[in-house]
């Protein structure tokens, strides 16, 4: 009976237990053992593998975050944790290794798969930007978790006649910032891919006060330039200038923790059973993500080291629509 192993690795994202689950369920159903790996690469280093069978993914679909834990490992980019993971994969003849995550994680998978290793990655970020796939599982559920605290926010701002800024994560990637922006009406988006200084934010928000409105929210990307803390500072130091003043608000972690959604959780099953069939085919190496509504793989020598930026064309659209 050949054996398959599962790891989540890197920040987790809601709909990793949908991927992990389809992934349990697919290779079971072929007649393949599968193993867990607890705490990313961290427990495949150190050969923690456990055994998964079908009752032990049972109700972990709608679950957030991962079941099988997960960290950011370091210790796989040196010759030593790199040869003690390939020795795990070895010892345990695992026939396929399917690694759930985003960009360090798929990087992590094409140095394994550089050594000999069976290796499918599945795209996983809530960030957005990975190479080879529309959109990664997690994506849509940070985004409406973001697009809720914006509405909340908004009731405040109305009623105290306030300029909100809401930091959004995405890292070096604005896509996050760009779908809640848009999504939530805000009146201005700060995202890494088109600098906005604080001088022609506060244009835009000062030009909303002057066409009606009443308050004005800023989604900003934790990537930016200037992400909120350095406009909070800025606006602060220039209050009696500008005219205004302006609070802001950092979700940080609390988007990656949400439940998943639907779209999120029908996208981890389909990646995941299309991962198993991947390997049953052995096309290793490759990525598994989503593109034109269908899976798709792609090498993951594409794929290691480089990102997807959002698109600006969507700055447009959110400039359009704030007026």
């Amino acid at each position: 009976m050949p054996r398959l192993a599962v790891v989540t690795s890197g920040g987790d994202a809601p709909g990793m237990n949908a991927a992990v689950r389809a992934v349990v369920r697919a290779a079971v159903a072929h007649g393949w053992e599968v193993h867990g790996v607890p705490h990313g690469y961290t427990g495949l280093i150190g050969g923690e593998l456990r055994t998964l069978g079908l009752r032990d993914v049972g109700g972990i679909i709608e679950q957030g975050g991962t079941v099988l834990g997960t960290s950011r490992c370091e210790r796989l980019k040196s010759g030593e944790g790199l040869e003690l993971a390939l020795a795990t994969l070895r010892t345990l003849d695992i026939a396929a290794l399917v690694v759930i995550g985003g960009n360090g994680s798929q990087t992590g998978a094409w140095e394994l798969a550089q050594h000999g290793a069976p290796v499918v990655g599945i795209a996983s970020t809530i960030d957005n930007d990975l190479y080879g796939t529309d959109i990664s599982i997690g994506a849509t559920t940070a985004t409406d978790v973001a697009l809720q605290a914006i509405n909340q926010l908004r009731v405040t701002a109305s009623a105290m006649t306030r300029a909100f800024l809401v930091e959004v994560m995405g890292r070096s990637c604005g896509y996050l910032a760009l779908m809640a922006g848009i999504a939530g009406g805000a009146e201005a988006i700060v995202i890494p891919e088109a600098e906005l200084p604080p001088e022609e934010l506060a244009r835009e928000l000062r030009a909303g006060y002057l066409r009606g409105k009443s308050h004005a929210i800023a989604v900003v990307a934790e990537g930016a330039r200037y992400p909120a803390e350095a406009l909070l500072s800025y606006f602060r130091e220039h209050r009696d200038r500008l005219g205004f003043d302006v609070r802001a608000t950092r979700l940080g972690h609390v988007q990656r923790g949400g439940a998943p959604g639907a779209f999120d959780r029908m996208l981890g099953t389909q990646l995941g059973v299309a991962a198993v069939s991947a390997a049953m085919e052995g096309r290793f190496g490759t990525l598994v993500g989503l593109r034109a509504g269908e899976p798709t793989l792609t090498t993951l020598a594409q794929v290691a080291g480089r990102t997807r930026p959002a698109d600006r064309r969507l700055l447009e659209l959110a400039r359009m629509m704030a007026m």
